[in-house]
């Protein structure tokens, strides 16, 4: 089959192959966000509660989340290279989905080896998966360049709608009912979506089958020959290896220091500085000197250019360093810090508001579904039942989210607890449990009253009732039904240590209740991409579009006035009291305003400004640089419970106001700077 035959079967003016990569792409996503909302979530929750987690603290979660998302920016660089001298993009696709599908299934069973081998598989399967859709897309636009914007939009339409969908449902599955459900969503639709590509190969003839022999990337003649004449010595070669197994030791070294005790760069140590911090030094030495070395061996406007996208990579740390807060505090934030039940009307506006926010998305891309099946279904009838099955899976997941959230009845309940007092005058009170009932008999005993939601049963005034707390500091509580209660008391004996169950007597029933996941917030970021991406779109196409320096600036400004609001928000906040979910609402718009802001300044201007012969390490040093900024960010992210009690969490959302800020004002100033070095690149 050609190019030219595979155009013949279209759907909205696009050849029906694009849509199938669409779906792919999207139970990709689907799986990976929906994943990626849980992990910091179940690792930090207590191990006795309603939902509980492993208990680890903040800074243990962000070690190895940090991890965990660094490599994944690494390992699509390797992915790529194999499917363009191995594989082809086709197999590497499958591949990596097969083995991303292991990885969430063996992440479901929620034990110590399952969760690390998965983590491992979800790396391994991401990197032949990631950078091989993206090739495929591209090859199936090779000779239709005035097409290939236009494809990208709606092929990252479906990043963004699998990412919704992922940690909207994955997210109130594992929430509601159990981790293992959230993780075994993720890897179900990762299973189906790996089928569903595999049925429609007739779609794609021979594209994507073969390893590519030729680069796509056209270049200047004057920059070919100029490649010839600076190809990488011996001593560049070292110095990639060296600071690659600094950079991928340092990632693996950060969580077993600190989880397990296990440091590989004990014997670098010095007297103010621990060895795996040496080791980074020396790498980030000799990656410097690397490029360095590279870039002065080119003409003038060549070596510009290519600086160009060095202070590009330096910033753009900045920027992964504070958005991606979004996967680690921030989903701290929520669970602990932030008011997510709603009472009365202010319940029912978020219900029809969440089901808004479900549906219409949905009926959307079930719309682009269907004419995708009237073009194809005798083509690719079994990949067309596959397609069917998953949202067959989605709505009905839907359906019942919205339903159970719409019949929950409120009730307000006593219970006994303790009241503590420390030296600062901060009261907290622990609630008093079937196995504590005298384990503080120096402490006073008050009666508390707080608002559960109850879906499924029907209480009674003045029915003595259980409760189990849902977060680790004891602000929130869920009714416990008779199968909670025996899974509680297992759960205790099985860990030698108090139940956790809290008798409680029903006081009165309430109005309508309603309770936002942890993950709900999360769902924002794409929720605001799509509403927000038309305008910026059209404000880049308009004569005001301003230079790319100063896009990044204001993508920087845009974090900082997010976070400065959340800064604002939680000023003053201690243990017990909680702050309007509207901060973290509008802090998430404004993160991703600014991620709109930079999302045009990016691998498009590493094609644009590099030459031929340093694309592909241009391009690594970028994901670098992505990749930097991740870890940097979970590692930080992962400090917020020490610097929350060493001062106090608006100090902690200060940090990132602050550093974009600076950041942000820092490239505008230098646009000047920057536009001299681009020499007229647009």
């Amino acid at each position: 089959m050609t190019k030219k035959t595979i155009f013949d079967t279209q759907v909205l003016g696009h050849p029906a192959g694009l849509f199938v990569l669409f779906f792919t792409e999207m139970w990709e996503r689907f799986s990976f966000y929906g994943m990626r909302v849980l992990l910091i979530n179940f690792l930090t929750m207590t191990l006795i509660g309603y939902n509980p987690g492993w208990a680890w603290s903040t800074e243990n979660a962000g070690a190895l989340f940090g991890t965990y998302v660094m490599l994944l920016y690494l390992t699509p660089i390797l992915g790529g290279m194999i499917a363009d001298k191995i594989t082809g993009y086709r197999w590497a696709v499958i591949i990596g989905a097969v083995i991303i599908t292991l990885g969430h299934v063996s992440m479901a069973f929620e034990t110590e080896f399952s969760l690390y081998l998965g983590l491992a598989l979800l790396i391994i399967g991401t990197g032949f998966f990631k950078p091989n859709m993206v090739s495929f897309v591209s090859q199936m636009y090779k000779d239709l360049p005035e097409k290939k914007d236009a494809a990208y939009t709606i092929f990252y339409m479906g990043v963004n709608s699998g990412a919704f969908f992922g940690m909207m449902l994955c997210g109130y599955l594992a929430e509601r009912i159990g981790w293992n459900w959230g993780f075994g969503l993720a890897g179900v639709f990762m299973l189906l979506g790996t089928i569903q590509f595999w049925f429609a190969k007739p779609l794609f003839g021979d594209i994507g089958s073969k390893p590519q022999t030729t680069t796509d990337t056209p270049q200047e003649i004057t920059h070919n020959e100029e490649d010839k004449r600076n190809p990488f010595t011996t001593v560049d070669k070292i110095l990639i290896a060296l600071a690659a197994i600094i950079g991928i030791g340092y990632a693996l070294n950060d969580p077993l220091s600190k989880i397990w005790n296990i440091d590989l760069f004990a014997w670098a140590s010095m007297p103010a500085l621990k060895g795996q911090y040496v080791m980074v030094i020396i790498g980030v030495i000799a990656f410097f000197y690397l490029i360095g070395s590279r870039i002065v061996r080119y003409t003038p406007i060549v070596r510009d250019r290519m600086l160009t996208v060095v202070i590009f990579g330096f910033f753009v740390v900045f920027f992964w360093l504070a958005f991606e807060q979004g996967a680690s505090s921030l989903v701290i934030f929520a669970r602990d810090n932030v008011e997510r039940e709603l009472h009365g009307n202010w319940a029912t506006i978020y219900n029809i508001f969440n089901a808004l926010l479900t549906v219409i998305p949905l009926l959307l891309i079930t719309y682009v579904l269907f004419l995708l099946i009237k073009k194809t279904y005798k083509k690719i009838f079994p990949a067309v039942i596959v397609l069917l099955v998953c949202f067959t899976l989605v709505w009905g997941i839907a359906v019942w989210m919205l339903n159970r959230d719409f019949k929950t009845t409120a009730y307000s309940v006593a219970y006994k607890a303790y009241e503590q007092v420390d030296a600062d005058n901060h009261t907290t009170y622990i609630p008093i449990t079937e196995e504590n009932r005298n384990a503080h008999p120096e402490l006073k005993i008050v009666e508390r009253t707080t608002i559960i939601g109850v879906t499924d049963a029907r209480l009674n005034v003045g029915q003595e009732i259980k409760l189990l707390s849902k977060n680790n500091k004891n602000t929130s509580f869920a009714y416990a039904d008779t199968e909670k209660v025996q899974w509680a008391k297992q759960r205790g004996t099985t860990l030698n240590t108090d139940n956790g169950l809290i008798v409680a007597q029903v006081k009165e029933e309430r109005d309508n209740w309603v309770e936002a996941t942890t993950s709900w917030f999360s769902i924002l970021n794409s929720f605001f991409i799509i509403a927000l991406a038309s305008i910026f779109s059209r404000w880049w196409d308009s004569r005001f579009n301003p230079p790319a320096a100063v896009k990044y600036g204001l993508g920087l400004l845009m974090l900082s006035i997010g976070f400065g609001l959340l800064a604002i928000g939680a000023y003053g906040v201690t243990q017990g009291i909680k702050v309007s979910m509207l901060w973290l609402v509008f802090a998430y718009m404004f993160n991703t305003m600014g991620e709109l802001c930079l999302s045009p300044v990016g691998l498009s201007y590493v094609s644009k400004l590099v030459p031929a012969r340093m694309i592909a390490f241009m391009f690594g040093v970028w994901y670098l640089a992505v990749a930097i900024g991740h870890k940097l960010a979970a590692v930080v992210g992962g400090q917020i419970e020490n610097i929350t009690k060493e001062y106090s969490l608006s100090t902690f959302f200060l940090i990132f106001t602050i550093v974009p800020a600076v950041a942000g004002v820092l490239i505008i100033l230098i646009n000047p700077f920057v536009k001299k070095l681009m020499h007229g690149v647009k």
